[in-house]
């Protein structure tokens, strides 16, 4: 058998094993996929044990998406570029190569199910971490029109505009001073890539007043499916309000094509995180 898995801190919260069994089992192989929780003391040991023991391969979540590059043997252009890694490969022969399928798998929701296309278009991102590096990445290739990008830690908002500098020479890159400077140039696009709202003692970080009914208001966060911030931008009539869950779905698409050389159920995925969200 097969084993793939999410190592993060936490990870009780994903549905990924959730989606990636069902896909598993409906196509007739013999894998399982589990959720690997890690504290941030232990990352190198522990990854290297899975490795030992011959996981197949990993995705990876908060907060080790930028620590687990240099514990691994190679590193795909896309990922490198982007200086994050959400999804790892283990050939036979035990050696692991970092992929990062959370751009791809967030334009593609965003076009496809959401209808939104960001050429030409305000972007406002919440967070500098590894998901927020995928998805501006994204969106500067995308050609949105400018990216606006808020975190606490301000060098790590510096050094990502540097980083989208080379990915988008003509994107119009801007560092906000607080949230609710994220929203003062009324984006099309507001993107939370951030934990904020996985917390029940979690509170919205912006100005309500602040979200324009123009906007499509889109959270990483799925668990739980209504974070502060979309209540909020729906009860504010913002043109689309969306949680994680789509691009849950196709990044992991992606990483199951990484890993299997073969294609997924789309559809059997997408029911079984649909199912799991009726009985939350």
């Amino acid at each position: 058998m097969k084993i793939f898995g999410l190592i993060g801190f936490p990870v009780k919260h994903s549905y990924s094993a959730i989606m990636h069994n069902a896909a598993f089992q409906a196509l007739g192989i013999d894998a399982r996929y589990e959720l690997f929780e890690i504290q941030p003391q232990k990352l190198e040991v522990e990854l290297k044990n899975k490795l030992k023991q011959g996981v197949s391969g990993l995705n990876v979540t908060i907060p080790y998406k930028e620590k687990v590059i240099q514990f691994l043997d190679h590193i795909d252009e896309e990922a490198d570029l982007i200086g994050a890694v959400n999804t790892v490969k283990i050939d036979a022969g035990g050696e692991s190569t970092g992929f990062n399928t959370d751009g791809r798998g967030f334009i593609t929701h965003l076009k496809e199910a959401v209808g939104f296309d960001p050429k030409g278009k305000a972007a406002a991102v919440l967070g500098a971490g590894g998901a927020a590096k995928a998805l501006t990445a994204i969106l500067a290739k995308s050609k949105a029109k400018t990216i606006s990008i808020f975190d606490i830690d301000s060098q790590k908002t510096k050094e990502l505009i540097e980083r989208l500098k080379i990915i988008c020479p003509q994107c119009l890159l801007k560092e906000a001073k607080d949230a609710n400077d994220l929203l003062s140039g009324e984006p099309d696009l507001l993107i939370n890539a951030t934990p904020i709202g996985m917390s029940k003692s979690d509170h919205l970080v912006f100005d309500p007043t602040l979200l324009q009914k123009k906007m499509v208001v889109y959270d990483l966060v799925y668990n739980p499916a209504q974070t502060p911030l979309l209540i909020e931008a729906k009860a504010r009539g913002c043109a689309g309000v969306f949680n994680g869950l789509g691009m849950l779905l196709y990044q992991g698409v992606l990483a199951f094509r990484i890993w299997l050389e073969a294609d997924p159920p789309i559809d059997v995925m997408e029911e079984a995180l649909r199912e799991v969200l009726t009985k939350t």
